[in-house]
């Protein structure tokens, strides 16, 4: 089976298990325990929070581990709603995961406004500069880019509006981190992050928070993470996400060589100097810190592109949602040519051999539309017709050649239909 689904989990990576095996032996006590077993694994944890700390740019204070991207999320939404006052609103964009979308309306069912996007899925600054104009939202969310589309979103300049008027501003990175360097995300409020995304185990996160002021807790219960998230830290789980995600980071620093700013990150299919879409933002900014691509991302953009060009090309009526814009190098989001819409594509593709996605893993049982696409502009029957397939670091270029010969087969046999 060839696994084109990692952006709804990845396989665990070789270090990220030997770390977890290591701990389980080594670390066999609660960090809450007053003894020295408790105690080694309260030092373990810690030295594991100054780590992600030093990787988002951020004090280790600021970091409280949690069960995932999930549990991160509610919290975020929890807290500010015991934090605002009963009158404040809270504006998230119309494309965040299901988690942050179904626990905002559950907080804020009358005081939320969703930030509309641009048809290629851009969130549309312009409006969240005209609106911060004229009013001061308690809580602003904004993804690091979107789990569904991979399109990349401007949470830098999103975050600098929103420190120009004082507004708190949430990021959620689970997609970006492990996938593109973090610096810079340890300046935002709130971040989250789940370590299945980047090849850790299930099960643990992080959320990066203010250190200073107190965060309302989610789960209630035990004094750990100083009171801002109660049960016994699953000090293996945590152990893995760091060897993962610092393996991943030395993958993104090999042959690191500067670059422009959308090169290794974005689309080569936007011709260069040509003007951005509707928003004006500009996506990545020049940052020498950031714009350094390493051979490892700039090979993965390759392939990922190649695929596009020949999926458009040898498949009419294929179109690659957000197709202009800076994209995850490992996403491809397409609607896929009109056909018979009980023939699925993912069984078919299943059959020969492809796990691939029709977008989150967290909403693909519902069968209404995907709220992504929908709030993209895409008519429902449009939606119907949205496949995803996500590569990992370890997919080969004869995957995705193989991908596009399955892609071809399944056309053909809809096609006689």
């Amino acid at each position: 089976m060839i696994y084109f689904d990692h952006n709804a989990t990845t396989p665990m990576l070789p270090e990220a298990r030997q770390a977890w095996l290591d701990a389980v032996e080594n670390y066999i006590g609660n960090p809450s325990s007053p003894h020295r077993i408790g105690s080694r694994a309260d030092v373990a944890i810690t030295e594991a929070r100054d780590r992600l700390a030093q990787h988002l740019g951020c004090d280790a204070l600021d970091v409280v581990w949690t069960s995932g991207a999930t549990e991160s999320n509610n919290t975020v939404l929890h807290h500010f709603a015991r934090a605002l006052p009963s009158s404040a609103e809270v504006w998230v964009s119309a494309i965040e995961h299901p988690c942050v979308i179904a626990s905002t309306k559950q907080y804020f069912p009358k005081r939320h406004r969703l930030i509309p996007v641009t048809r290629e899925g851009v969130v549309d600054l312009n409006w969240l500069t005209e609106e911060m104009a004229h009013a001061r939202p308690g809580l602003v969310a904004i993804m690091a880019a979107n789990n569904e589309t991979g399109v990349l979103q401007p949470w830098r300049e999103a975050l600098a509006i929103c420190q120009q008027w004082n507004v708190p501003y949430f990021c959620d990175a689970a997609q970006w981190t492990g996938k593109l360097p973090a610096d810079g995300l340890g300046e935002c409020a709130f971040v989250s992050g789940a370590a299945h995304k980047f090849g850790g185990p299930k099960g643990v996160g992080f959320l990066k928070c203010p250190a200073k002021g107190r965060v309302e807790p989610l789960l209630r219960g035990g004094p750990q993470e100083d009171g801002r998230r109660a049960g016994t830290e699953n000090v293996a789980g945590i152990l893995s996400m760091l060897a993962a995600l610092e393996a991943r980071k030395n993958l993104m620093r090999a042959a690191e060589q500067p670059t422009s700013t959308r090169e290794g990150i974005g689309s080569s299919s936007r011709a260069a100097g040509s003007p951005p879409g509707k928003g004006g933002w500009v996506s990545i900014p020049a940052d020498p810190q950031f714009c350094l691509a390493s051979d490892a991302i700039r090979l993965q953009v390759s392939r990922r592109d190649a695929f596009i060009e020949r999926i458009i090309e040898e498949l009419p009526g294929a179109e690659v949602v957000g197709l202009s814009q800076p994209r995850l190098w490992n996403t491809v989001s397409a609607l896929m040519p009109n056909a018979d819409c009980q023939q699925r594509w993912v069984v078919k593709l299943d059959k020969l051999g492809f796990a691939a996605s029709t977008g989150s893993a967290c909403s693909s049982g519902k069968e209404e539309p995907s709220h992504v696409i929908a709030a993209m502009g895409f008519s429902p029957h449009e939606a119907t017709r949205v496949l995803r397939f996500s590569a990992g670091w370890e997919t080969a270029e004869d995957d995705w050649l193989a991908l596009l010969e399955a892609l071809r087969k399944v056309h053909r046999g809809m096609s006689k239909h």
